[in-house]
């Protein structure tokens, strides 16, 4: 039984997906500025804006989690599941994730925060 609020937890989740969102955004541009697309701006737009929305978040759940004293630490990995440390007002708990569902978030998010760009436009 988990001594985290959920919406707490919930801001310690997207501490461990949103730096991984950042990471895929990241390759994706680099392959679009490689890529032999005859126009790359519109591509290379979207990943960059989406990118500073993302940095925008992440810098928003940083700033709550020193608040609050909550801390994210990924403890061990191997190839089906990765353990992070919550640390949550002095109380330690380990949550083991299952890393086909770590993709499939981040994969989730990267699908919100796309469609938020598109729809805006």
């Amino acid at each position: 039984m988990t001594r985290i609020p959920e919406d707490d937890r919930d801001i310690m989740e997207k501490a461990l997906y949103l730096p991984m969102l950042l990471i895929v955004l990241n390759r994706d541009l680099a392959v679009v500025e490689n890529s032999p697309f005859k126009l790359k701006r519109p591509y290379l737009d979207l990943i960059e804006e989406t990118m500073k929305d993302v940095q925008g978040e992440l810098s928003e759940v940083k700033q709550y989690m020193k608040k609050n004293k909550l801390q994210v630490i990924e403890t061990k990995r191997d190839d089906a599941f990765t353990m992070y440390m919550f640390i949550y007002k002095g109380y330690e708990e380990n949550h083991n994730y299952f890393n086909p569902r770590i993709r499939n978030k981040v994969q989730e998010l990267m699908e919100t925060y796309l469609l938020k760009k598109h729809l805006s436009r």
